[in-house]
């Protein structure tokens, strides 16, 4: 200790420890009901006959009588609408009533000298705002005024605004900053414990990509993997309300999580370790995503990650394949995608391991749904930096990291025989591979890199050439100036996987109005017995693809993804 530093009791801190104790009382609990029901009822309010440890209250109170009133000034109004936690089935929003609640306690703190959000913040922000959050808890959580502890959970990520706003987080950071101050473990937060673990993220963090991997990484770790996001997205899919739809479907909320993880991973972590740092955070744009999650209450319009038509789109094309519903899928099954247009030598490529993880799948022959969500994504935008290193894994036949001719060869043969199976003469080798290295322009001779493809503006027309036929006809029968035009159009807002996702949506909801249409013109000519049976064959019909998916969150299987050994 510096020579000219002063020790200075922590009186505060023990003030805090007092309140809190005195707070989590039962007798303390029950007095403040009866109080506030005498307030709501407009009754006189007595504080003597509620305990024996009452009247020392009483004397302090007329001792801090202005102190006291100033406090309960800002108070009694909230006060007066508190109740015992419940499970409401809506996310309340703040009201501008709050915001300057919250803005002028924490402006009355601020003039005090303090800068950091400090134990009384939290305290006075539980009290004077309307959510009614963290040292709340601490009562109800003891003895036999303990409520169910997914019930406080439920509760605390409904009412947390308040301290995210203390903390300065986007809203959808509640779930983290929750768990992380052991929520999880205990079913509440003191304000010990919250503020003891918001010191230490202020003090070890210095921007919000730090603090959101420090909230949701596993203890010893660094970095995040795809299991660390679980907690967090499922309280995305229970508060959300552009998601509200789903709490009464709850078989859809596991696929859900599954496919924003893969969405997540897939465009953030470049290093393909299937660990994301903070570093990988910072270049990516999904915090920013994140807190548009609060503005944004049409989740379909946050098309990077979250939104639910795209999720709907894969799950549909999955479930197609997808013949004995078991989530898993073999060779022959994707090589029915999009009527056999990829190659069977490039879904070897896919199944050998190049591009998924999962040793027990790859043993069985067969890739998982999060498998399938980089392969959709990856086929219908092959522009993106992931879809380009996909592709150009499959493509590798030797790991070299550079396309030599012969295995642009190996794969151009497989598409002359199938054009000659449509009876269409297909372009000698030479001249295709003439057209390919005019179109990508390698800077070395002789072999195309995953950099000179990257620096290609149409790598989908390179792609699809070798191992989509489909594709292939419909770039052939384009002219060069509209494909240019095409490649040139880099910086459009709308990506060739969002326009993709669109369409398909729009044709599924098309196919799905139909069906419907003609089930209810046939059931109008049933009689009462026959329309019973068709109503549930009908329900069944629906329901049935979405049986077998978990519907709690610890039922979520992840572990078809395992990221011991590095992927490089």
């Amino acid at each position: 200790m510096s020579p000219g530093k002063v020790l200075q009791p922590a009186v505060k801190m023990k003030v805090d420890e007092l309140f809190l104790c005195w707070l989590s009382q039962p007798a303390t609990q029950l007095t403040l009901k009866d109080c506030l029901r005498r307030i709501k009822n407009k009754e006189k309010t007595e504080f003597g006959n509620a305990d024996s440890g009452n009247s020392k209250n009483e004397s302090f109170t007329s001792k801090n009588s202005n102190s006291k009133q100033c406090i309960l000034r800002d108070t009694r109004l909230p006060l007066m609408s508190f109740s015992p936690p419940q499970l409401s089935t809506t996310l309340p929003l703040a009201t501008p009533a709050n915001s300057r609640n919250i803005s002028n306690v924490r402006g009355t703190r601020r003039s005090s000298g303090t800068k950091e959000v400090s134990l009384l913040d939290i305290r006075f922000i539980c009290l004077n705002g309307t959510e009614f959050c963290v040292c709340a808890y601490v009562g109800k959580c003891r003895g036999k005024y303990r409520v169910g502890a997914e019930e406080i959970i439920a509760k605390y990520l409904q009412d947390v605004p308040s301290v995210n706003k203390a903390c300065e987080c986007p809203l959808y950071w509640k779930g983290p900053l929750f768990y992380c101050a052991g929520g999880e473990r205990t079913g509440y937060v003191s304000v010990h414990k919250f503020v003891a673990m918001w010191r230490k993220v202020l003090q070890t963090c210095y921007d919000d990509a730090a603090k959101f991997v420090h909230l949701l990484m596993n203890p010893g770790c660094n970095y995040l993997v795809q299991e660390d996001f679980i907690p967090f997205l499922q309280d995305v899919v229970n508060s959300h309300p552009g998601l509200s739809f789903l709490k009464e479907a709850s078989e859809f909320h596991s696929r859900y999580i599954t496919t924003v993880i893969q969405r997540i991973f897939y465009t953030v972590n470049r290093s393909w370790s299937g660990k994301i740092t903070c570093n990988e955070l910072r270049k990516s744009n999904f915090l920013q995503n994140v807190a548009l999650l609060e503005e944004e209450p049409d989740i379909n319009q946050l098309t990077d990650y979250f939104s639910y038509e795209h999720f709907y789109v894969i799950y549909c094309k999955f479930w197609e394949l997808d013949t004995d519903h078991d989530l898993y899928i073999d060779r022959k099954d994707l090589a029915r995608h999009n009527d056999h247009a990829i190659s069977n030598r490039m879904i070897e490529r896919i199944f050998s391991g190049a591009v998924t993880r999962g040793r027990k799948a790859q043993k069985d022959g067969k890739i998982s749904y999060a498998d399938f969500v980089w392969f959709l994504i990856s086929e219908e935008d092959k522009k993106t930096p992931t879809s380009i290193e996909y592709w150009f894994r499959c493509m590798d036949l030797d790991g070299d990291g550079a396309l030599s001719m012969y295995e642009l060869e190996y794969f151009y043969e497989e598409q002359c025989q199938k054009l000659d199976n449509m009876a269409i003469e297909p372009l000698p080798f030479e001249d295709c591979l003439c057209q390919m290295l005019d179109l990508v322009k390698p800077q070395h001779e002789g072999k195309i890199t995953l950099h000179d493809l990257k620096q290609c503006k149409l790598t989908n027309v390179f792609f699809d050439t070798f191992f989509n036929i489909e594709k292939y006809l419909d770039h052939e029968q384009k002219d060069q100036f509209s494909m240019l035009r095409d490649g040139e159009g880099e910086s459009q807002d709308v990506s060739d996987w969002e326009k993709y996702a669109a369409e398909e949506y729009d044709i599924l909801v098309a196919e799905e109005a139909a069906s419907d249409q003609w089930n209810d013109g046939y059931e109008a000519e049933l009689n009462p017995v026959d329309h019973q049976k068709a109503s549930v064959l009908k329900y069944q019909m629906e329901k049935r693809p979405f049986f077998e998916m978990p519907s709690h969150l610890a039922d979520v299987d992840l572990d078809e993804y395992d990221y011991d050994e590095d992927f490089e």
